[in-house]
């Protein structure tokens, strides 16, 4: 019997706590109007840090509060399993229950799931994991040599192709139109034939594959009305994350579910578009307004993730990308955090002496207080992360590598899992959960302080302590609401939901990851390793476009870090080696000893900027928010339009005394200098005293 697609319309969510207007409190004046786009068409240009989910995630839970949407009628799509999971976590703390939050592969496979049996009649055919035997089969009947880089290229060319909507018989006008070369080896024919004999083989073994769900059940809806009349029945209110990514097939299957309708959201940024290879590409979001007339654009410009110095980066390595490079597209973010430590930059002799470099930055850190998950080394191609997976270790640093062994398939927490799920059938009710949980990971090797051993048994005590504090973390959840203390069988539950989605709970360790696997994740310290030519931009990059994207991966990459940003490159491979190696040109002027580097802003007087270092009088800081808060009631408005806080930072740090001065520090122009000048003054005047 197949399970229904669509969540039932009798399902309750426990009510949000206060009132709609409660819901708005929570956001910015930007992100507010987001919340209150009720009706559609909406495009929502988010920077980086400038808190999207948040503002998506109120929008729906005020829809469903004020009762503009039924909860079961919206249909929140994201491109990962990750992404997914957080937004369903954020609308169940809002009281949005019974929205359903997917990837566009879930959303589409449990449909086409639902409407086989009725339409087609049986079961849908078996998903194929991976292309690569299917791959080289095909070859094989068509007498291609191939290797297994062959291989993986032809799968990922296929993929690319399907995704595209290029099918065989069009591969080779299309691929020449645009000036894509086939795989290293093979010619465009060579390519099209393969894509005939891979779906050859497919059809013989009864298989489909990932991308066959979104074409099958975009061609359901397209040609069987009674079955898009139910979908559409069911779901009249679409949400659509990182919309700067979706790929000609997506759009597809997003125009069937939609039928003509207007009643979307999209979210995105063009500056964080790194998957066109993928097919990808941010031409729907580009031309959002000129396909849907009358639609609002809200952009979300405010960054609350990272400090002065990092967003100051970022800013200017997409300013100098002309309008080629689609500087003319970017959003300037505009930083809200107090300042920090300025961004580090280091040329080392070799990759080892790098690697090790970044390995005592990172143990500084560490013993500094910062927890390991909140570090992350960051690098171009995976071949990297074993230097530093080396040096790690030898200072005796837990990592995990990102893209490595899934959480869920582990074998400790596979059987963690079954071991929870046995004791939630005996557990004493009066018994704390997380109290329970680490009674039964007890018995399996678990302990409050980890293992002196590095290697396979710390992992292992890792991937169990993660789910002792996810345990906490859910119990945490319920205090003070109106829904039940959670069970053992409530928190089995919560994994079960987690290991469908692949939402992995927080493993202890540093994390060494590919700039394209960090996209979307964020940490306190982020260290760009390998930063020079060949790399960065990928010596593959060839053409003006394939640049670009590598400036705007490095821009990805920048912006993942909270606080601390460290960037270094290697002069020679090996040591000794002759150091031909130089840093990538993304950083021409912004490096420090560059010549071409900015020597500081001026301000509309004409005055150089002031200067900062991120150091700044903490106690003058605290004052001058509490005069800011004051203001702020006084006037009854929010507190970051009086002067945000790194104006605030920069006064304390500056600790200004005359009119001029404080004319240099930027967020301070001519009118709030006549409306606060003299106060902040007196407010510095008596710090000093």
């Amino acid at each position: 019997m197949s399970t229904p697609p669509f969540p039932s319309a009798a399902v309750s969510s426990r009510p949000v706590l206060g009132s709609a207007d409660a819901i708005l409190e929570a956001l910015d004046p930007d992100q507010r109007d987001v919340a209150l786009a009720l009706s559609g068409p909406v495009c929502v240009l988010a920077g980086a840090g400038t808190g999207k989910t948040r503002a998506i995630t109120h929008r729906i839970a005020y829809g469903v509060r004020t009762g503009a949407y039924t909860p079961t009628s919206v249909l929140a799509v994201t491109f990962t399993a990750r992404a997914a999971g957080e937004m369903r976590t954020r609308l169940r703390e809002l009281g949005a229950t019974g929205v359903q939050a997917r990837t566009f592969h879930a959303a589409a496979l449990r449909q086409l799931g639902y409407f086989w049996p009725k339409v087609v009649g049986g079961a849908p055919p078996r998903i194929l994991e991976h292309k690569a035997p299917v791959i080289a089969e095909a070859a094989r009947r068509l007498g291609v040599g191939v290797d297994r880089v062959a291989v993986r290229d032809l799968s990922s060319e296929v993929e690319w192709a399907k995704v595209s909507l290029v099918t065989a018989d069009d591969y080779v006008r299309a691929t020449e139109a645009i000036d894509r070369d086939p795989p290293s080896g093979y010619d465009h024919q060579t390519v099209a034939r393969l894509i005939t004999a891979y779906e050859d083989v497919k059809t013989e073994r009864s298989v489909i594959d990932f991308e066959d769900v979104l074409l099958m059940l975009g061609d359901m809806l397209a040609t069987q009305g009674r079955v898009a009349d139910e979908v559409r029945r069911q779901y009249r209110h679409f949400v659509v994350d990182e919309y700067q990514d979706v790929s000609p097939l997506q759009q597809f299957v997003l125009d069937q579910w939609l039928g003509g309708r207007n009643e979307l959201c999209v979210v995105g940024d063009p500056s964080q578009t790194i998957y066109s290879f993928t097919g990808a590409t941010p031409h729907h979001l580009l031309t959002f307004s000129r396909t849907h007339p009358g639609a609002q654009v809200i952009r979300l410009v405010r960054d609350y993730r990272s400090t002065p110095q990092v967003v100051h980066l970022a800013n200017q390595l997409l300013a100098r990308a002309g309008r080629a490079g689609g500087a003319h597209q970017a959003l300037e973010l505009v930083a809200q955090r107090p300042a920090g430590p300025p961004v580090s930059y280091t040329a080392y002799d070799d990759d080892e002496s790098e690697a090790k470099g970044v390995a005592e930055r990172v143990g500084r850190l560490l013993a500094a207080g910062t927890r390991a998950s909140e570090v992350a080394v960051l690098y171009r191609t995976n071949a990297q992360s074993e230097a530093f997976e080396a040096a790690l270790a030898d200072a005796g640093i837990g990592y995990l590598v990102r893209g490595g062994e899934r959480f869920f398939q582990r074998k400790e927490v596979r059987d963690a899992i079954v071991l929870l799920r046995g004791a939630a059938r005996s557990a004493d009710p009066d018994v704390a959960m997380p109290e329970a949980v680490r009674d039964v990971l007890g018995s399996a090797g678990w302990a409050t302080q980890p293992p002196a051993a590095r290697g396979a048994a710390r992992e292992r005590w890792e991937s169990m302590q993660a789910i002792v504090a996810l345990a906490d973390d859910v119990a945490g959840l319920a205090v003070g609401s109106d829904a039940p203390a959670p069970t053992v069988a409530t928190f089995v539950a919560e994994l079960d939901e987690r290991a469908s989605a692949q939402h992995a709970p927080t493993v202890e360790g540093v994390t060494l990851a590919s700039l394209h696997a960090a996209k979307g994740l964020e940490w306190d310290a982020v260290f760009l390793a390998g930063m020079s030519e060949g790399l960065m931009p990928i010596s593959l990059a060839e053409t003006d476009e394939a640049v670009a994207e590598e400036r705007r991966l490095l821009y990805v990459g920048i912006t993942r870090a909270r606080e601390h940003l460290e960037v270094s490159f290697a002069r020679s491979r090996n040591p000794g080696g002759r150091a031909t190696r130089r840093r990538t040109r993304f950083l021409d002027g912004l490096w420090p000893d560059d010549p071409a580097a900015p020597r500081g802003r001026r301000s509309r007087s004409g005055q150089p900027r002031v200067q900062l270092t991120g150091e700044y009088d903490r106690e003058l800081f605290d004052r001058l928010r509490e005069w800011r808060l004051q203001v702020a009631q006084e006037t009854d408005k929010p507190a970051f339009t009086v002067l945000v806080d790194t104006t605030l930072a920069a006064i304390a740090e500056t600790r200004p005394s005359t009119v001029p001065e404080l004319a240099r520090i930027n967020g301070l122009g001519p009118a709030k200098i006549e409306r606060y000048g003299a106060t902040l003054l007196e407010i510095v005047a008596r710090a000093k005293a």
